[in-house]
């Protein structure tokens, strides 16, 4: 089961204006942004990542959809950008059409969301 407790943080503890707002997700605390991505990467689990699966239709995690996602990580952590589509295809050994194809929103709303990466500012 899920859990959704968008509320539960005092109107304080919520970024005033900016559409952030936090979520009790697999029993952790996490900010995410308005549509729904990580604010803060590092906030990060495994267990939040099933539970984003799970809220996308998963329900479960395959080994070519953890391989998807620490690539995507690694990536992120290793360059401070998410992963081109042609380094993503590389670094995986998939096709583009078998990572889409793994997650329901495709790259965006479904790999990178479940990986925990921030919202790609440049589809905002």
């Amino acid at each position: 089961m899920v859990e959704d407790n968008s509320t539960s943080m005092s109107s304080s503890n919520q970024p005033a204006g900016t559409g952030r707002k936090y979520r009790l997700i697999a029993g952790h605390q996490v900010l995410f942004d308005e549509e729904d991505f990580f604010w803060h990467p590092g906030d990060w689990r495994e267990d939040i990542a099933e539970a984003l699966a799970r809220e996308c239709g998963l329900a479960c995690l395959s080994a070519e959809h953890w391989k998807v996602i620490r690539f995507l990580r690694d990536f992120y952590f290793q360059n401070g950008r998410a992963p081109l589509n042609r380094q993503l295809v590389q670094g995986t050994e998939m096709s583009m059409l078998a990572i889409e194809a793994l997650f329901p929103g495709g790259i965006k709303r479904g790999a990178r969301r479940i990986a925990g990466l921030p919202n790609p500012k440049a589809c905002l």
